[in-house]
């Protein structure tokens, strides 16, 4: 191994003998991260932060099919070409199209705004009438919690509380803050048709009557003293019925009380909340990336608070859905395990270091947590679940190198008779190499995190930053102050005193077991190597059976639930606001009868709180939804107590017994239930887009999917997003009506004034802009209004509607979606997971029994998207992190070593880290997940530190005596520092492998992969290395024999040089082997002859062939070397 430089060593040297150098440098770490610590924002996740732009267009009268046609296939193939795109969406609807584009990570969005603005300018294809194209960026929020506000009292005085308590919220800064509940003042002059003609006015008539006196006008200043107003703004119910449409010579005035009924609609008559039966008002409280989640809802707390002293009787301000007692659980919970894991590390060392030398290696931890916390700071992150568990896995990992140098300077100090300052010193001389390259592949391990992009990539990507900064914040502590600080402790090591009592019996004790028994261990490791050896692959072979038989299963992301649940409906056409009332209090009835049921199973009434609205949907909108009347619309949030309190009693599970309860109601067309869990995975378990066909076939396909999935119990909220619309009526001019000098877009506008209602004025009553229209009684727009309906031609004259146009009907859909241009229907649905082994059997029937046969059926094409995509996503991403972090380790170890066949003797112990892993997951019961992933591409960084350890230590012993004593005395003088490097991290990790708390099970694979990786990784580190090392030298003499033999002249030269070729043989069959199997299914996912293939099975595949060709080469070699040369041969 490659030593360090003079300068490196010089600073070392001015560290350990200058007086306050290092002391200076540990106060400064200290003090940086003591005052950054205060300042960092608690989250339970990263923010992941999804940058989009989005382009709406409305076309009023338009159904989805024509917008599509004239508005989404014109403007999307010119966005698309848009620099920075990654994908789009696009979904057209009943009067508007939208296009939403997502731009990569890091783009400049203000960039990417204006460069869709230029395009969207450039088009001037769009239809006449359209409106122009918005151009929006996208706005991130996080919800913070909900304030609910209810009581017997009228909605009006609810809506005058909830103003005040978002006026209060805003002037204690919180900003975002949406009223639910209330709708802005709307006021409705509704005419009849009879009554147009009868006064031969017309709709626009009124209209710009209202608008001309709905506003008072300033006229000027007269002199210093007065201010000239024209009119009074008339606003009111009384006052617009009185404003004077014409009047006649004689004075007689007509108004439009007397051509119209003028009506006040409530505030309530778009949507509306209950609490029981109670109305109810919701704000919704959101943050920006920027906001701490915590911090804002103490605020909102302290407004309810403030304002409940003062509430009218029996009215009450409460917060649901709230974030902040969930953070700061979370994160206790991992505070509370990192502690007890830091006082187990710290204990060990104390069993196994002299007091003083555990005091300050133990001290490295609190000064490198800091430190690291300091250039979180920096770097922007926040304290949440990922990064503080990131700090939980580093807290074993901080002190492998305090302990491999401060173990060392003690042994110097105590075996080689050293002075403390030259044993501190040479000890940091000697363990700079060994331990700087350790560190170095742990950060690659850790760094090839980084290759895992999307979603789930921003999820984790605080793992390997933190890892990395408490890595370098370890390494400057370990070499620039522990050294002086073990100079001190060692010039005071040679007094007995009474607290190192523990470590001497326990070093004893230790001494004992190395030289009486493991010594003698490891000359018969020795010996047997190739046995040795041999087992170990068994052993693997044995435990990647766990997996490929199903005894350990797969799951992509168990996300810990939020015990939120929403049920979602939607009532047929037919249906008016009293029906969908009937059908929310049959939900809130069978939640109340499910919770009263679950209470005596379980011991606790599951629900905690119940909000049930009409007038639309809560959380995700139930498909087809934006098409339907509102009142056709309702829903019920449901908050579930905490998740420990239900043990066993998971939200998914109250989904599955709560959407077999629901009464339904005779006019009810859709039901919806759906949990939500925390985290970035918003895609569904189950989400298939069908594509390749007309619309009719790939709705024929999305309701044969459904109506295969709704058979399983465990599948809730199936739904497509591809519904009927309602009957379209195409109007074609007759030669009359262009006789009577109608005109088809004169029609198109009259018509559309009748059937959608003209915004008369607008003006700001308090927060909100009140609206006033003029529309027709909803009675006059029936289906039969072609008969009914009478136009003004422009002679004056007024005609039935029917007599001058030809009527085409046709059913078309409500939406049509796009994904990069490609029309497609998706068919999604929420799979109950708590059973990985059943859902793992759902999705397989799925994907080999019901897709296959609705795609030979109807000749559709299918592909599986939402959480799917993101586990394929995540998983070539992460095959790529796992092949950059192998090479990047195996250079970095060669330039240390000088060697290209020492790193692959250090490297060799990685695939048995498999073992522990598929075991430890084995015994508890927990499936593999991208969380198992990520622990495997950190493991590969930690468990090569303790193979580094050793290849370092034999060779320095192979310098001046034979390589068997080395590889003996070097294992049995490293055994410490590698048991204590590996038992510090797996004791800082054990308490969160015992941690019952259910928040905290997502995070037990990667728990388990550290814990029983390292720790079977540590033992099979103590076999493999020094029989690979043995192994390693009995071919160096093997090929020096070979050499020597196929040198030699006469028959035994010619004989030997014919054995060459099966050896060379078995190098290429092997070489190859790998690349077919593990390169392979490493690089594409699949064997090289196109099947598809686990890495595990590709293992089974390479083992085999390596067995059969070295079978081969056994029995081909004496065949080769007992063959008769030839006489050219002989003779030569």
């Amino acid at each position: 191994m490659r030593d360090i430089g003079a300068s490196t060593g010089g600073v070392l040297s001015y560290f350990t003998r200058h007086k306050t150098a290092a002391n200076l440098l540990l106060v400064v770490m200290l003090v940086l991260g003591a005052a950054s610590l205060p300042k960092m924002r608690a989250q339970f996740f990263p923010d992941v932060v999804v940058d989009n732009v989005t382009v709406s267009v409305g076309w009023q009268g338009a159904g989805a099919e024509d917008v599509d046609a004239a508005i989404v296939q014109v403007v999307e193939p010119a966005l698309l070409g848009v620099e920075g795109v990654q994908s789009s969406r696009a979904v057209s609807r009943e009067g508007s199209a939208s296009v939403t584009l997502d731009f990569e990570p890091g783009w400049d969005m203000s960039r990417a705004a204006d460069d869709v603005q230029g395009v969207v300018d450039a088009i001037s294809t769009l239809p006449e009438d359209a409106d122009d194209p918005r151009v929006r960026r996208g706005t991130w929020r996080d919800r913070v919690t909900d304030v609910v506000i209810t009581g017997p009292i009228g909605v009006e005085q609810l809506g005058l509380l909830a103003d005040e308590f978002v006026n209060r919220l805003f002037a204690k800064g919180v900003t975002r803050a949406t009223i639910r509940g209330v709708a802005a003042p709307n006021t409705v002059v509704e005419v009849n048709q009879t009554d147009l003609i009868r006064f031969d006015v017309t709709m626009a008539d009124i209209a710009q009557a209202i608008g001309a006196e709905v506003t008072a006008d300033p006229a000027g200043d007269v002199g210093a003293t007065a201010r000239v107003r024209t009119g009074v703004a008339k606003r009111d119910a009384r006052a617009i019925a009185a404003i004077v449409l014409r009047s006649d010579v004689g004075g007689t005035a007509l108004t439009i009380g007397d051509v119209a009924q003028v009506r006040v609609e409530g505030i309530d008559r778009e949507r509306a909340y209950f609490v029981g039966d109670a109305p109810a008002l919701s704000i919704r409280v959101d943050r920006s990336d920027q906001g701490d989640a915590i911090n804002i809802q103490e605020q909102v707390q302290s407004v309810a608070d403030e304002m409940s002293l003062n509430l009218p009787a029996g009215v009450s301000v409460e917060l649901i859905r709230t974030r902040a007692e969930a953070i700061s659980g979370r994160l206790n919970i991992l505070i509370e395990n990192g502690l007890t894991g830091l006082g187990l590390v710290v204990l060990l060392l104390f069993l196994f270091l002299n007091a003083r030398t555990a005091f300050w290696v133990a001290a490295g931890i609190p000064v490198a947590m800091l430190s690291a916390i300091a250039i979180m700071y920096a770097a922007g992150l926040t304290i949440n679940m990922i990064s503080l568990f990131a700090l939980i896995i580093t807290l074993g990992i901080v002190v492998d190198d305090a302990i491999v140098v401060g173990e060392h300077a003690d042994f110097r100090a105590r075996r080689l008779g050293e002075a403390p300052v030259v044993a501190a010193e040479n000890a940091a001389r000697r363990m700079a190499s060994p331990v700087f390259s350790a560190t170095v592949t742990t950060v690659i391990a850790f760094f090839g995190l980084v290759a895992i992009g999307g979603r789930f990539g921003d999820l984790i990507s605080d793992i390997p930053f933190t890892v990395i900064a408490v890595l370098i914040a370890s390494l400057v502590e370990c070499f620039l102050i522990l050294p002086h600080h073990m100079a001190g402790a060692l010039a005071h090591g040679d007094k007995l005193r009474w607290y190192d009592l523990p470590s001497r019996t326990v070093n004893r004790g230790f001494d004992w077991f190395r030289e009486t028994l493991f010594r003698p261990f490891i000359a018969g490791v020795i010996k047997a190597r190739y046995p040795v050896f041999a087992g170990a692959l068994v052993m693997l072979a044995l435990s990647s059976v766990l997996f490929i038989k199903g005894d350990v299963q797969w799951r992509f992301f168990n996300a810990p639930e939020r015990g939120s649940v929403t049920g979602n409906f939607a009532m047929v056409d037919s249906a008016v606001r009293a029906d969908t009332l009937a059908q929310m209090r049959l939900m809130q009835q069978a939640i109340d009868e499910l919770g009263a049921e679950v209470e005596v199973r379980i011991g606790a009434n599951p629900v905690d709180y119940v909000l049930g609205e009409i007038g639309g949907n809560a959380g995700r909108a139930i498909s087809g939804s934006e098409t339907k009347e509102k009142d056709q619309l309702g829903g019920v949030s449901i908050e579930l107590i905490d998740a420990d309190l239900r043990v066993g009693y998971s939200s998914r599970d109250f989904v599955s017994d709560l959407q077999d309860r629901v009464a339904r109601h005779p006019q009810l067309e859709a039901i919806s239930f759906r949990s939500w869990g925390s985290g970035p995975g918003g895609g569904d378990a189950i989400d298939v887009q069908f594509y390749g066909a007309d619309a009719q076939t790939l709705k024929d396909a999305s309701d044969a999917l459904k109506e295969q999935l709704v058979q399983f119990p465990e599948v809730s909220a199936v739904e497509d997003d591809l519904s009927y619309d309602k009957e379209e009526l195409i109007l074609e001019l007759t030669a009359k009506g262009q006789a009577l000098g109608f005109t088809i877009d004169g029609l198109g506008r009259d018509l559309r004034a009748r059937l959608n209602g003209i915004e008369a004025a607008t003006y700001p009553v308090g927060a909100r802009s009140a609206t006033i229209r003029v529309e027709l009684p909803e009675a006059a727009l029936t289906q039969d209004f072609l008969s009914q309906m009478l136009v003004r031609s422009a002679t004056g004259q007024y005609v039935p509607l029917a007599d001058i146009v030809e009527v085409e009907r046709r059913t078309g859909f409500r939406t049509v979606n796009r994904e990069n241009g490609v029309a497609l229907v998706s068919v999604t649905g929420e799979l109950n997971q708590d059973d990985a082994a059943r859902a793992n059997e759902i999705l397989d029937t799925i994907r080999e029994v019901i897709l296959p046969k609705i795609e030979a059926d109807l000749r559709v094409s299918y592909e599986f998207s939402g959480a799917s995509e993101d586990e394929d996503t995540f998983l070539n991403d992460a095959r790529l992190g796992l092949m950059l972090s192998l090479l990047g380790i195996f250079l970095a170890l060669a330039w240390v070593f000088g060697s290209w066949t020492r790193p692959v003797v250090v490297m060799a112990i990685i695939p048995f880290g498999l073992i522990g892993t598929i075991y430890g997951h084995w015994q508890w019961g927990v499936p593999l997940s991208m969380f198992t992933v990520v622990g495997l591409i950190g493991m590969i960084g930690i468990v090569i530190n303790d193979s580094i350890v050793l290849v370092t230590t034999i060779d320095d012993y192979a310098k001046d005596r034979g390589l068997g004593p080395a590889i003996i005395d070097g294992v049995c003088d490293r055994l410490r520092p590698v048991l204590l490097t590996t038992l510090t991290t797996v004791l800082g990790l054990m308490p969160l492998l015992y941690e019952t708390s259910s928040q905290a099970q997502f995070l037990k694979p990667t728990v388990i992969t550290l814990v029983y990786g390292l720790g079977v990784g540590m033992a099979l580190v103590l076999l493999i290395v020094p029989s690979l090392i043995a192994m390693q030298m009995d071919v160096r003499r093997l090929s020096e024999a070979a050499r020597r033999a196929v040198s030699a002249r006469g028959r035994f030269g010619a004989r030997a040089r014919g054995v060459v070729l099966p050896v060379l043989a078995l190098g290429v069959i092997v070489a190859l082997g790998f690349a077919a199997t593990l390169g392979s299914v490493m690089a594409t996912g699949n064997l090289a002859w196109g099947s598809a293939a686990s890495a595990l099975a590709a293992l089974g595949w390479f083992a085999g062939i390596v067995l059969g060709a070295g079978v081969l080469v056994f029995v081909a070699t004496p065949i080769m070397f007992t063959m008769r040369p030839s006489k050219t041969v002989s003779g030569a």
